[in-house]
């Protein structure tokens, strides 16, 4: 399911005029011109340091988890072209009809996961999960049949391969739905919120004071957008692309027509 943080650009338009408001509203507001005496003055900007301070740990803490999880989404589409890839070659092991139909299959797999990384649409992608069920069904059943009649080490090994390619969807599902909690988001915009309204209400009155007001709010607004551009799976422009799953397909040699013909 989508939410905010999967449209960067409309995250940075709202997040900015929420943080400039919360300026604004600091400075012309709860201040109402006054000026701030020497001893107002310094309790004010320990308590608004320690503010921002905070603010920038929990930016850079939500950065950091932002990019791991990226990296596990990286790392996860090469574990899944190794595996296709792997099993591609196992399946010689087993007999001719049944290696052509299970490569058959893996092509039509590794092409439904490609997809898979690459779509932005959620019916699309509700589509492309319903065909990758089904052909992991049909791979898993075209595996059986030879296995049971000759269940040797060796057809062993094309079906611990399967169980790789099949696993390694799994995996990238979850890295997928592994995203920062809702409850990170709600604290960074807190915390900013009140840091901004901070800031302008420790700032200078006219037109200098009004342009030092929007400062942090673009700098904290750019800093979430980021976040959510490098969180968001199929959303923004930092995305993992697959790479890996492109050059696989490239690689595979296509099947002969007298392989088909073979199986028949």
């Amino acid at each position: 399911m989508s939410n905010i943080t999967d449209y960067p650009i409309i995250l940075f338009l709202l997040s900015l005029a929420l943080l400039y408001s919360s300026a604004y509203i600091g400075q012309a507001f709860f201040r109402r011109g006054r000026d701030l005496d020497d001893n107002i003055r310094e309790n004010f900007t320990v308590i608004q340091g320690a503010t921002l301070t905070l603010l920038g740990l929990i930016i850079g803490f939500s950065f950091s988890m932002a990019i791991s999880r990226y990296d596990l989404r990286k790392n996860y589409e090469e574990a899944e072209a190794n595996a296709i890839g792997t099993e591609y070659l196992r399946v010689d092991y087993l007999p001719a009809a049944s290696s052509v139909a299970t490569k058959a299959l893996l092509m039509r797999y590794l092409n439904q996961r490609v997809l898979f990384y690459t779509t932005r649409d959620d019916t699309h992608l509700a589509e492309i999960n319903d065909k990758t069920n089904q052909l992991e069904t049909a791979l898993w059943v075209t595996l059986l049949e030879p296995v049971n009649q000759h269940p040797d080490p060796v057809r062993a090994l094309v079906v611990a391969g399967m169980n790789d390619v099949l696993n390694s969807a799994s995996y990238t599902q979850s890295a997928w739905w592994n995203r920062i909690p809702h409850a990170a988001w709600l604290l960074m915009l807190i915390i900013a919120v009140c840091s901004c309204a901070l800031v302008g209400y420790g700032s200078k009155q006219g037109k200098n004071g009004k342009i030092m007001t929007l400062i942090l709010p673009l700098i904290i607004s750019f800093s979430l957008t980021l976040i959510a551009d490098i969180d968001s799976p199929r959303g923004g422009i930092i995305r993992v692309i697959p790479q890996n799953l492109h050059s696989l397909e490239d690689s595979l040699p296509p099947l002969s027509m007298q392989s088909f013909s073979g199986q028949n």
